[in-house]
Formats: structure tokens, C-alpha cells, sequence
């Protein structure tokens, strides 16, 4: 995806986020964060969004802290508006030169990687709200999930301090069903997961299904039993399960670096 269809994306998440939000209540518990109420969910999204507006505003070259905040329910709404739309405001007007700190490999640019970044970080976070709401999660556009996928697997789970290790090498297949078909195969060991974008041959576990469920199941925002089929040794997609679940501050939730 270009950083263009990442903007769009950011701007109907978040919107979409403060709809399912406003609908569950502020004080309606978010099953897939465990211990955080909507009230905990848009004010921690909405931090996010102007720390990652700070970076590209004012091009910050370290790493800085997410902020907090706290303030009255009747005011939470007006304030996450605007924090995410001043962040699509300032990722329209930087261009490609923009230098500042990111923190994922891979990206042609640090404004191409907080408008990813944050398009996903907001989607999975909608998702959320709408488990809270007692929705069923709305779609999501099969190239998108895939660019997603594609973020979780090569850029959070490359990193030296992903969770997922194994003592026994093993070998997890990713493939989506639908077009744009796409194939990532993990190479799990006591060492962060090495992960090639393509299908290399024999594999201990395969994951495979529709895009757009395999992101939200990737995520641990749906089960994998009933979205996807899993293939070979069950106790790979298991490991993943268990493993990949990235937390902070106890809680369980679309990561931020």
C-alpha cells in the first residue's frame, strides 16, 4: 500500500473507533485488552496518535515516551477527534524527506512508516472497541489485512525482543486465500523469528485463511479456530497464540513500539 491509502485508512479507523466507542459506553470493558475499559482504550489511542504526530511535526530523532492522559468522560470524545486529525493534517503536509525517529525496518520513508503504523494501530484498536460494543468486528479491505499482516510478521516479530522462540526449530507457514495472495514462512527457534515473504516448502504448521480474518486472528483479536484453517502441528499455532501476545503495562494490545 502507498503511504496515500494509509492516510485514507487512519482517517476512517479512527473515525470508526469513536463510533463503536460512543456506543459501547465509556465504562464498557474491552474483552480483547483484558483490565482496560473504552475509557482506557481512546485516551491510550488517542496519546498514541499525538506522540505520533510529535515525530512528524517536529521531527523528534530519539525515541520519546507515550504520554497520558485523563480528563472528564463528556470531553473524551472532542479530544480524541481532534488528536487523530491532526495527525492525518500533519502526515498530508510532511513529504518523503521527513526525517525523524521510527522504529520498524523496512520503510521507504519515516512518513511512510507512521502513516502504516498508525492506520494500524488505530484498525486493531477499532476492532476493540467494537468487541466492546458487542459487535461483530467490521471489514477489513483484504490488501489492507495483508500490508498488516505483512508489518506484524517482518517488523514487530523480527525484532530482537519478540516473544515468540521456541527451543525445538520449527517452521509456521502464513497464506491468505484471497487476492492479493501472500505467503510468509516463520522460522521459529530460540532466536527471534526469521521470516521470509514467500512459501519455501515443507513447514511444521500452516495458518491459512481470508486476509482480513488471519490479520485480526494474528492479532489475537479473533481466534484462529472458526477464521482460519491450521494445518500440521497444531502446538506451532498454539506457541504463536500463547507467544505473540505483545503487552504493556500488563495490558494486551496493538502495540506501539
Amino acid at each position: 500500500m502507498h503511504t496515500t491509502g494509509h492516510i485514507e485508512a487512519l482517517t476512517r479507523e479512527g473515525s470508526a473507533l469513536l463510533t463503536a466507542a460512543e456506543e459501547a459506553g465509556w465504562d464498557a470493558e474491552v474483552p480483547s485488552c483484558p483490565a482496560w475499559r473504552i475509557r482506557d482504550l481512546v485516551l491510550h489511542t488517542g496519546c498514541v496518535h499525538r506522540w505520533a504526530a510529535d515525530y512528524v511535526a517536529e521531527g523528534h530523532a530519539e525515541a520519546r515516551p507515550i504520554g497520558s492522559a485523563s480528563m472528564p468522560d463528556g470531553e473524551v470524545a472532542g479530544w480524541f477527534r481532534s488528536g487523530y486529525r491532526t495527525l492525518v493534517e500533519r502526515l498530508e503536509a510532511a513529504d518523503d524527506t521527513l526525517a525523524c525517529w521510527s522504529f520498524l525496518e523496512g520503510s521507504p520513508s519515516p512518513r511512510a512508516f507512521w502513516a502504516r503504523r498508525q492506520a494500524h494501530e488505530t484498525a486493531v484498536h477499532r476492532v476493540d472497541a467494537e468487541l466492546a460494543a458487542g459487535r461483530t468486528p467490521g471489514p477489513v479491505a483484504p490488501e489492507f489485512a495483508t500490508d498488516g499482516i505483512d508489518e506484524l510478521l517482518t517488523g514487530f516479530h523480527t525484532r530482537p525482543f519478540s516473544p515468540v522462540r521456541s527451543d525445538t526449530p520449527r517452521t509456521l507457514l502464513v497464506s491468505t486465500t484471497d487476492a492479493p495472495s501472500a505467503h510468509w514462512t516463520l522460522h521459529l527457534s530460540s532466536a527471534a523469528p526469521r521470516v521470509e515473504r514467500r512459501e519455501t516448502g515443507a513447514y511444521d504448521c500452516r495458518m491459512r485463511g481470508p486476509a482480513a480474518h488471519l490479520y485480526l486472528a494474528l492479532w489475537n483479536r479473533l481466534p484462529l479456530d472458526g477464521v482460519a484453517s491450521v494445518d500440521g502441528d497444531t502446538s506451532v499455532a498454539a506457541l504463536w497464540q500463547e507467544a505473540s501476545a505483545i503487552r504493556q503495562r500488563t495490558k494486551r494490545h496493538a502495540p506501539t513500539g
